[in-house]
């Protein structure tokens, strides 16, 4: 057996996000029918999701698609960008950093090409946890079962050890399928009480399968 292990989403877990309506405030600006951002956006979205294109390709997509000049791009990419980072759920962050050197911790994260950056400069992820794994990096995302087991690899543990904290249920279906444990979250009291279980029940001093 192994020592624990704790990976965590990170949009609406441990960043709290919701929806702004800057993309229907974008549509009306524009005279645009709703749903045509996403519309005409879409394969943009999922090759920057997955890591195909760059942030200046994003950029110059944008301009060409929805015709909008350099200073239009930047608002419309700002607007992006609040809504995608959220703010932080200090509670849970707070929780997990108390967790450091009890336990393995990692995230597994659907993302979009920029992500990295913006989080370690906001929050600090990379300091809170010892592995993060991007889609956009990855090039796969969640809920292919391909993402868990790069993020078991990258962390040197079994997923039987590990327990992944998500806020979609295809999700956290998905892990359980590769032999993990999961838990949907949905409030700060019901997951820590779960990742408080994981943790205790965990053999101490068991160590990692392999160096990670």
């Amino acid at each position: 057996m192994t020592e624990a292990c704790v990976i965590f989403d990170i949009g609406g877990v441990l960043e709290l996000t919701p929806q702004t309506g800057w993309v229907q405030r974008w549509e009306e600006r524009l005279q645009l029918p709703p749903g045509t951002v996403h519309e005409r956006m879409g394969d943009v979205w999922q090759a920057g999701s997955i890591g195909t294109i760059g942030e200046r390709e994003v950029h110059q997509q944008l301009s060409a698609r929805l015709r909008l000049d350099a200073a239009q791009v930047d608002a419309f990419m700002a607007d992006l960008w609040t809504e995608y980072l959220g703010t932080p759920n200090e509670e849970l962050i707070a929780y997990a950093r108390g967790l450091r050197g009890t336990c393995g911790l990692g995230i597994l994260s659907n993302s979009f090409v920029g992500a990295r950056e913006r989080e370690t400069a906001l929050y600090g992820f990379d300091e809170l946890v010892e592995q993060i794994v991007y889609s956009h990096e990855l090039g796969i995302e969640k809920p292919d079962p391909r993402a868990f087991e790069a993020t078991c690899a990258a962390l040197g543990v079994q997923p039987e050890s590990c327990l992944f904290i998500d806020d979609v249920a295809v999700n956290v279906e998905a892990a359980e399928a590769t032999g993990m444990q999961a838990h949907l979250f949905e409030d700060n009291a019901r997951t820590i009480a779960r990742i408080a279980a994981h943790v205790t029940a965990a053999p101490r001093g068991a160590g990692r399968t392999t160096a990670g």
